[in-house]
């Protein structure tokens, strides 16, 4: 590590502590840690000193000062980021300067500022994408909010897909989506473009998708590879040419598929439709939505989002199972999944119980009272993994017997069929009613599927959750808020 410079007066010529530490950067003078970064093909060595580091990133405090902090000169090995955005998330800790170039350059950037938990830089690079959304890069830019749960440029990226549908598909960059946004797409009511189109993209999208699992490009191996995006494609609303030039020539369709399906398209009805084939004989509706503004609203993490309407998923029946009896820390986690993409926002609890109002029978609960206390909750949701991606911290003077919202610090965006956890603590002494935990429930044709392994998990009443829709409503009552 460097320890001198031939420069001894360099803080003389220096007039910001962002030069200073710039030059420091720069030169290596007094730094105490060293990076190994990036993987065996592109690997470069950088020095950089804790202190700053630390300042400016928690991660990096609990790396180098924390109690699992490692001791002695050993490089710290980071092999899932590219040298060039390590570098540049160093000068923007010690200069408060990023520059900005390309679409793949600030992915990059923003996976190493979400990794060190710098949600400025996290900012300036969500700013950057939202300034240059176009047809050409809205897939990878949707791809990219959806990876780092970035919600509102979700939505502005899903109002681009369903507002220029075509321009969109005919791109070379849609060819690389992953399969969850093509069946995103697929599962919108709402874009512009013919089915013919949409299915034209869909076995552009097979080919290039059978290349990337080294399968020879045969009809059986791109009807594999589509998935159970085959079903979601609407073949009733194509015209009886379009079916026969297209589809039906297409090897996909085995014969009687393709004549059942011609069949019901020129006289719906007429014969049973087989399985996985879409039955909807609506066309997509084609909408027209503003274009986005040049710049992401600075405040776009934290303002009232406008966007998107709250639907409640009640998972507990009206019978009471129980009563517990908080006499620390009293915690239940709910385990579910859905069936359709959504966003979190929070869910619903039942308040404490007087006791003089304790029922002595499991019974619905008993009537609400005026008389208020302090509630303390802390809730959060966690991935399959046991990953937290969201949380609060609920205060507030609430009712007896009654319930409360409580909402998320920021909403997050879950996909289909991924198990996730809600978890809650209550903080305050006192007796709270558990109810019967409803294993399916459908709202708006969405099912939730709820885990009943565990008593508590009852303490939990509802979901709050909503949908992304290209036509956004607006929302009065809760505003996203940062995490962090």
């Amino acid at each position: 590590m460097a320890q001198s410079s031939s420069n001894t007066d360099w803080q003389t010529g220096l007039s910001r502590i962002s030069q200073r530490a710039g030059y420091l950067l720069q030169s290596g003078q007094w730094s105490d840690c060293t990076f190994v970064v990036g993987n065996e093909n592109n690997q470069k060595t950088l020095e950089a000193h804790r202190l700053i580091l630390a300042m400016s990133s928690p991660v990096f405090e609990a790396m180098f000062f924390g109690g699992m902090a490692e001791k002695g000169d050993k490089p710290v090995e980071i092999l899932d980021v590219q040298p060039q955005a390590f570098k540049a998330l160093l000068q923007y800790i010690y200069s408060d300067e990023i520059n900005l170039r390309s679409f793949d350059q600030v992915c990059e950037i923003c996976y190493a500022a979400k990794k060190y938990m710098l949600p400025s830089l996290v900012e300036q690079c969500t700013q950057f994408i939202w300034s240059d959304l176009h047809p050409g890069n809205v897939c990878r830019a949707f791809e990219f909010a959806r990876l780092f749960e970035e919600p509102l440029l979700l939505e502005k990226c899903l109002q681009i897909i369903c507002t220029k549908t075509e321009e969109v598909l005919k791109d070379s960059s849609f060819e690389e989506v992953e399969i969850g946004t093509l069946r995103t797409i697929l599962n919108q009511d709402s874009l512009a473009a013919s089915e013919l189109v949409l299915w034209e993209a869909c076995l552009r999208w097979t080919k290039q998708e059978c290349c990337r699992m080294s399968l020879d490009v045969t009809p059986m191996n791109q009807r594999k590879v589509l998935g159970d995006c085959l079903s979601l494609i609407r073949f009733l609303t194509m015209s009886p040419t379009e079916f026969t030039n297209g589809p039906a020539l297409s090897g996909l369709l085995v014969q009687e598929e393709s004549f059942s399906l011609l069949m019901n398209i020129s006289s719906p009805g007429v014969a049973p439709i087989p399985s996985p084939f879409c039955q909807i004989l609506k066309r997509r509706i084609k909408v027209q939505v503003s274009a986005p503004p040049a710049t992401a609203p600075s405040s776009s993490r934290s303002s009232a989002v406008g966007q998107n309407v709250q639907l409640r998923c009640v998972c507990a029946g009206d019978i009471l199972a129980g009563i517990l009896v908080n006499e620390q820390l009293l915690d239940c986690m709910l385990s579910f999944s859905v069936d359709r993409d959504v966003c979190i926002y929070g869910v619903e609890m039942p308040t404490q119980y007087l006791q003089q109002n304790l029922p002595e029978q499991p019974q619905p609960p008993p009537q609400e009272t005026h008389e208020c206390y302090s509630e303390l909750i802390y809730a959060f949701l966690q991935d399959s993994d046991g990953c937290r991606i969201t949380y609060t911290h609920f205060t507030a003077r609430v009712p007896y017997s009654s319930s409360v919202e409580v909402m998320f610090n920021r909403p997050v965006y879950i996909v289909p069929n991924k198990v996730y956890r809600i978890g809650v603590v209550l903080n305050k002494l006192g007796r709270y009613p558990v109810h019967i935990i409803i294993p399916y429930v459908t709202v708006n044709e969405c099912t939730f599927t709820f885990d009943r392994d565990r008593s508590r998990n009852g303490l939990i009443t509802a979901v709050i959750f909503g949908y992304f829709s290209p036509e956004p409503t607006p929302r009065q009552d809760h505003p996203w808020m940062p995490m962090y």
